[in-house]
């Protein structure tokens, strides 16, 4: 990497998702501005992340303890599992503190162009929670996109001889949205989704 110090903190920044080159010279030069041992605090915490945090042998999110909170915590109802794409989904749903159950993190999504296919996801560590627990009801919580309806599809297709229920999110017109401004798809998601009242 060529270039100043400076130069090559904004390119490694600038690689993380959602901060492009502006976003990545502003957090360099206000780390620049602070106090050094703000950057010295940072940086130790960035060298030790690898060595604090492992996924949890359970399911699958990240931890400092194995098994996680999550997966440890007697009040969750361990017969409802909520399949999720990455481990950063179950801050998110656990914030709506509308879940009660357990989750299992697949690592990813069926994507045959980038070379992702099931044997690179934790299905089959999905499977075995199925047959070792007494699992009523599975919630597929994938991003409605195609990669998240093909995972969808495949897991529907796999687990059909589970006793186990398979649901999936809502998706649809989100809370104060303008019917105006919906694209057809989630107009059409949100009609097929809809519910009685």
């Amino acid at each position: 990497m060529n270039g100043n110090a400076l130069d090559r903190l904004v390119i490694l920044f600038s690689k993380l998702p959602g901060v492009g080159k502006k976003s990545a010279g502003r957090i360099a030069y206000h780390i620049l501005d602070s106090n050094p041992s703000f950057a010295a605090t940072l940086a130790n915490e960035l060298f030790g992340l690898h060595k604090a945090i492992r996924k949890c042998g359970v399911c699958g999110g990240y931890t400092e303890a194995d098994p996680c909170s999550v997966c440890c915590d007697p009040k969750r109802d361990t017969s409802i599992i909520c399949v999720i794409e990455s481990a950063q989904d179950i801050r998110i749903i656990e914030e709506g503190k509308e879940f009660s159950g357990v989750y299992h993190v697949l690592g990813g999504l069926i994507a045959p162009l980038d070379g992702v296919s099931p044997a690179n996801l934790s299905i089959d560590k999905l499977i075995n929670r199925l047959r070792d627990k007494n699992v009523k009801e599975l919630i597929l919580a994938l991003n409605p996109t195609v990669e998240g309806d093909t995972t969808a599809l495949y897991l529907q297709k796999t687990l059909k001889d589970y006793p186990v229920i398979i649901s999936r999110l809502a998706s649809g017109m989100p809370v104060g949205g303008n019917i105006e401004y919906i694209d057809k798809l989630t107009l059409s998601r949100s009609f097929r989704g809809r519910v009685r009242i």
